[in-house]
C-alpha cells in the first residue's frame, strides 16, 4: 500500500478503498453478487443488480482500481473476482490504529 499521506494524514489508498465501499450499488455487488460465487462477468452482475451494463463497468472499475476486485480476460471476456489480498491489506491496515 502507497505510503505517502495526504493532507488529512489519510493514506490516499485506504481512501479510495473507503470511497469504494460507501456507494449502495458498489455494497450489494460486493455483498450479494460475489457471495454467491467467486468470479463473474460484467453481464451477469447486471442482469443481477439490475443495473446498465455500462453502470455495472463503471462501478467494477472503481472497484479494481480501489483494490477490491481483480480480473483476468479470457479472449473477449472479462471475469471479476473479489481481491482477497487487497482486502486484507486494507484490514491490516484498520488493524494498526
Amino acid at each position: 500500500m502507497d505510503k505517502l499521506k495526504n493532507s488529512s494524514g489519510i493514506d490516499p489508498a485506504f481512501l479510495e478503498f473507503c470511497q469504494a465501499l460507501a456507494n449502495k450499488n458498489r455494497q450489494r455487488i460486493l455483498f450479494e453478487i460475489f457471495a454467491e460465487k467467486s468470479e463473474h462477468k460484467v453481464g451477469e452482475i447486471a442482469e443481477k443488480s439490475g443495473l446498465a451494463i455500462s453502470t455495472v463497468s463503471e462501478h467494477l472499475t472503481q472497484m479494481k482500481k480501489a483494490g477490491i476486485l481483480s480480473s483476468r480476460r479470457a479472449d473477449n471476456v472479462v471475469f471479476y473476482k473479489v481481491n482477497k489480498e487487497g482486502i486484507s491489506q486494507f484490514l491490516r491496515h484498520i488493524e494498526t490504529w
